[in-house]
């Protein structure tokens, strides 16, 4: 009668990097950003301090002529790239990608000994191409590997591993460039890595195509053009992407104006500078991480406005917080703490925590919500644009500071644009502060203690069936329950002032009984039916109001007319916890019903798979009072 549904285990924090299905990706995406940057800073330094010996022209020419010969690729082959990663083996594909680093560091290796400045800086290219290639293979093997209810853990440690691996790389190229046989250093250290990379892409296992009879267009400019006109066609992945690429537009401001302001607002030496960028970094890490505490383990975008509101509070405060005058000497680490700076200090830190908290959930929701075919062509466009924004950064920078201002009124500046961009975006898509709103709720309000969540099917179509006790029963449900569903509820509920912004956002289906309004009764009939067709989930309270009394009532046939029109599994939950709080029906002062409610232990049980053919009203009746007296000894109804 029952189907049992086999015990799904969830990676941990650390788990997930144990197993070989995700340790040597992440350890070859890692190695591969770490030897892109110790590259690129050596580079930069070779050019800048050695410039002048080695080759003839201007240091500052070649440090941009550099720099956009490695974002040049983004924009010329991202596009192709997604359809060459879309149509072969991904495992294969990265190998192969993998030792095409290896051959442009072998000449790497030679140049950076024989002082070939120019080389170098053609070998940028060719680096800013095999990146390309390898963007869309590292976060289209994602979701192919992790469930749904690992991507954010997944994302999370790669967004870490590459600001990690960028920081480390930076510090060690200047480092190694700078000893007296730096150049052979950076050449042996580039050319391990490499092989090291490669090596580990040995292990990555088998990820196959799927869509193997793509025809590649080779003309990259058409299909640049198609891969942006594609992305349009899905909306939220479309202004999802533009959100990430809004992030490493503010995380190209920051990191490539920090050093500089530090010199220049703080009189902070190199030491001060590696500081901050490490706390920078450390925050994003810390953030990313965060995430997959914070969701619990679910594609949580209620995250997004609550990272793009810190974004926005502790850039404009690291504007405030710097020093009214400039010290008469530079100043190295110890001193720099030695001085009244720990305010800026937190900024900087928490900067980088809210932009981990804002750019992971983005990132695995495009994963989630693509296409898996069109994947990797989706991340494709995401370079793309993740560039363009970077170079605008950049052009903004420039115009800012050409006019007279101060680096730190430029950060006032992305700071204040930040909160425009994000209220612009949540006005085309609510559902980010719709989500946000419930995760406020179950995160301040209520502390909720949810079971068998894994009996919920990760994909295809269900119905949820739960006990009614509370107004509020829809947002904690929506906000335990890891896949997105469409709630049935009592129309009047449905219109309840400011709840029903989150139910419209989260396109609940309104019912009417039958005396009230039959044409709103069969609307909302086949609206549930289109949203099974559809493979999506429903939920429905069966008892058809809230409980009176603190006692289930009568579960309706309604559940049975659905089953009839379209058999699909059903999974029984049961909510406790919510009676006598503000939101339910129990009959005492408001206030108290405030008090007692505030911080309440809520419970959701959520029983094994049913059958169609098995399902009754009755049947689930009995099943889910089963769970509640199950329930009823581990969890107070109310928190005194």
């Amino acid at each position: 009668m029952i189907k049992k549904t086999a015990i799904k285990t969830t990676a941990g924090q650390l788990e997930l990097l144990t197993q070989k299905r995700f340790l040597p990706f992440f350890i070859t995406q890692f190695l591969g950003a770490f030897n892109d940057n110790v590259f690129k800073n050596a580079l930069i330094i070779l050019i800048a301090f050695q410039g002048a010996a080695l080759v003839a022209g201007d240091a500052d020419l070649l440090i941009n002529i550099a720099a956009a010969l490695f974002i040049l690729p983004f924009f010329l082959f991202s596009a192709t790239a997604g359809q060459w990663i879309d149509k072969y083996e991904k495992s294969k594909s990265i190998r192969r990608i993998k030792l095409l680093e290896v051959g442009i560091m072998l000449i790497a290796a030679y140049a950076f000994i024989q002082g070939y400045i120019l080389l170098l800086i053609a070998l940028l290219f060719l680096m800013g191409a095999q990146s390309t290639f390898f963007g869309p293979a590292k976060y289209s093997y994602i979701p192919q590997h992790l469930k749904t209810t690992e991507l954010i853990e997944g994302n999370a440690w790669v967004q870490m591993g590459t600001f990690v691996a960028i920081l480390l790389g930076t510090i060690s190229g200047g480092v190694l460039i700078a000893q007296e046989q730096g150049r052979f250093y950076v050449a042996c250290t580039v050319l391990v890595l490499a092989i090291a990379g490669y090596l580990a892409s040995l292990f990555i296992p088998l990820t196959p195509s799927l869509n193997d009879r793509l025809k590649i267009n080779w003309n990259v400019f058409s299909e640049t053009f198609r891969n942006i006109k594609f992305l349009k066609t899905n909306r939220v992945v479309f202004l999802s992407i533009l959100g990430i690429s809004w992030f490493w537009f503010l995380g190209a401001t920051y990191l490539v104006q920090l050093p500089n302001y530090t010199k220049t607002a703080l009189g902070g030496n190199e030491q001060v500078v590696t500081f901050l960028l490490t706390l920078f970094t450390i925050g994003i890490g810390s953030g990313a991480l965060m995430c997959n505490w914070l969701s619990g383990k679910k594609i949580e975008i209620g995250l997004v406005p609550f990272g793009s509101i810190g974004l926005t509070v502790f850039g404009i405060d690291l504007y405030f917080s710097q020093p009214a005058v400039l010290p008469e000497i530079t100043l190295g680490l110890m001193a720099f703490l030695a001085t009244d700076h720990w305010r800026l200090i937190a900024d900087i830190l928490l900067l980088g925590v809210f932009g981990g908290l804002y750019i992971v959930p983005l990132m695995a929701m495009v994963q989630q919500r693509s296409e898996p075919e069109h994947l990797s062509r989706v991340i494709a466009g995401n370079n793309i644009i993740n560039s363009l924004l970077m170079v605008i950064s950049a052009i903004m920078a420039i115009a800012v500071l050409s006019a007279g201002y101060s680096i730190a009124d430029l950060f006032l500046v992305v700071a204040v644009l930040n909160a425009l961009v994000a209220i612009y975006i949540y006005s085309l898509v609510p559902e980010f502060l719709m989500r946000f709103m419930v995760w406020l709720l179950i995160h301040s309000v209520y502390h909720i203690k949810a079971k068998g969540l894994d009996n919920i099917p990760d994909k295809g179509a269900a119905v949820l069936v739960c006990n009614h006790v509370s107004y509020v029963d829809p947002v904690i449900l929506a906000g335990c329950i890891r896949r997105p569903a469409r709630f049935v509820m009592y129309f009047k509920i449905y219109n309840i002032p400011v709840l029903n912004f989150i139910f419209r956002t989260a396109k609940a289906i309104p019912i009417a009984g039958k005396y009230e309004d039959e044409a709103l009764l069969d609307k909302a009939f086949d609206d549930i039916d289109k949203v099974l067709a559809d493979g999506h989930l429903v939920c429905i309270f069966p008892e058809g109001s809230l409980t009176k009394n603190g006692k289930m009532r009568t579960f309706r046939d309604g559940i049975e007319r659905i089953i009839a029109r379209r058999a699909v599994p059903v999974v029984p939950m049961a909510l406790t916890g919510l009676w006598g709080s503000a939101f339910s029906h129990q009959r005492s002062n408001i206030l108290q019903r405030l008090l007692k409610g505030f911080k309440s232990r809520i419970g959701l049980v959520v029983g094994d798979v049913i059958e169609p053919q098995y399902v009754s009203a009755k049947m689930l009746q009995e099943k889910v009072q089963r769970m509640l007296d199950d329930e009823k000894e581990d969890v107070d109804p109310v928190k005194a």
